[in-house]
C-alpha cells in the first residue's frame, strides 16, 4: 500500500465525518501539520499514529491499508509477498521497518496481522501508545522492547503480548536488521 493511498482515504474518511485537520489533530493528540503532511503525501505514518487516527475516524486500522477484499480464508503465500515500498514508520528517507501486511483483504478482521523488518536505528527511537494489545514473535535478528520503563531483549522463537496502551518501541538490537511476525489488535 502507498502511503499516497493511506492519505487520500484518511482525509477521505476526515472529510466525511465533516472534521477539519485540526480537529483530527485534537481527537488524536497529533500535530495537524502532520495529519496535513499525511493526507497530502508527504509523510509516512508510524503504526501508532494511524492506529490513532483510525480510531478518531471510527474505522478499523485496515481501512487505510487495504486495497482489495477477498473470501475467507484470506490465504498469503510466501512466494507471493513483497515488502511494501512505503514503510509504516516515521521518515521516509530512512525507514526503521518495511513490512507485509498478511491480513489486506479480509473485510471483517479485528486483528491485524503484519510480517516486519525492523532496520538498525541510529537515533533514540519515539515511544508510541495506543489502545489495544500487541503480540509478537522473533523471526531472525535480535529485537529490543522498549516497554514502560523496562528494556527487554529478544531472540528468534521469543515472544512478547502486551497493552500497547503502556508507552513502547519494538526495534532492531543488532548492527543488523530483525524480522517479527506481529499481531495488533484495537478496539472500535
Amino acid at each position: 500500500m502507498e502511503n499516497g493511498k493511506i492519505g487520500i482515504r484518511i482525509k477521505s474518511y476526515r472529510e466525511s465525518k465533516e472534521l477539519s485537520v485540526e480537529q483530527l489533530a485534537e481527537r488524536t493528540g497529533l500535530d495537524a501539520t502532520f495529519i496535513a503532511a499525511i493526507e497530502a503525501q508527504t509523510a509516512s505514518p508510524a503504526l501508532g499514529p494511524l492506529v490513532k487516527i483510525a480510531r478518531a475516524l471510527g474505522v478499523r486500522l485496515g481501512t487505510f491499508t487495504d486495497d482489495a477484499l477477498s473470501d475467507d480464508p484470506l490465504i498469503h503465500r510466501l512466494a507471493d509477498r513483497k515488502l511494501e515500498s512505503e514503510p509504516l514508520a516515521s521518515g521516509a528517507k530512512c525507514p526503521e521497518m518495511t513490512y507485509q501486511h498478511l491480513g489486506k483483504g479480509k473485510a471483517d478482521r479485528h486483528m491485524e496481522p503484519f510480517f516486519i523488518r525492523l532496520e538498525p536505528e541510529g537515533n533514540e527511537p519515539e515511544m508510541s501508545s495506543h489502545e489495544g494489545e500487541e503480540f509478537i514473535v522473533v523471526v531472525s535478528g535480535e529485537v529490543v522492547l522498549r516497554y514502560g520503563q523496562e528494556t527487554y531483549i529478544l531472540t528468534p522463537g521469543d515472544s512478547m503480548y502486551y497493552n500497547s496502551v503502556v508507552p513502547h518501541h519494538v526495534g532492531s538490537k543488532g548492527p543488523g536488521p530483525a524480522e517479527i511476525h506481529a499481531v495488533v489488535y484495537v478496539p472500535f
